[in-house]
């Protein structure tokens, strides 16, 4: 099961891609495997030598007790402390962000693709766009015509 942020690569440049573990509980891990969860509007922050997953949101199991349950708190990231410092000085020296790409599962685990972004301005969000558009209206066009 793979699920996708595609907000984040309509929005952002992804300029690396970093695997990460993640700190769940027990259904919450059941929630992601079934595909109850999304990453619309959740960041990565680096917090001293610890990485934490802010606003990622994984609505409950329904099996699990639902008391005092948060769909949207902060997850710790697995990150070695290495990894951990190699990208806060990419953040803090090339004015980048880190965002999750996406949550996956191997095995029994599951992961949390992180990417290091640079933001995308308006015009080039257009342009991504139009070129969108007329490639969907070419196909359109021969999707008859060519055998």
């Amino acid at each position: 099961m793979k699920i996708l942020n595609k907000k984040a690569f309509f929005d952002y440049d992804i300029v690396d891609r970093i695997e990460a573990g993640i700190s769940l509980t027990g259904h919450e891990v059941k929630s992601v495997k079934g595909g109850h969860a999304n990453l619309d509007g959740a960041f990565v922050r680096v917090i001293g030598n610890e990485a934490y997953l802010v606003h990622g949101q994984i609505f409950p199991y329904e099996f699990a007790r639902p008391e005092g349950y948060d769909p949207r708190r902060t997850r710790k990231l697995l990150l070695h402390k290495s990894e951990i410092t190699s990208l806060k000085s990419k953040i803090e020296g090339a004015h980048l962000t880190l965002v999750p790409l996406s949550w996956y599962t191997t095995g029994p685990l599951i992961k949390l693709e992180i990417g290091l972004a640079r933001g995308k301005k308006q015009y080039e969000k257009r342009e991504v766009k139009k070129r969108e558009d007329q490639k969907r209206e070419l196909e359109t066009e021969f999707r008859g015509k060519i055998k």
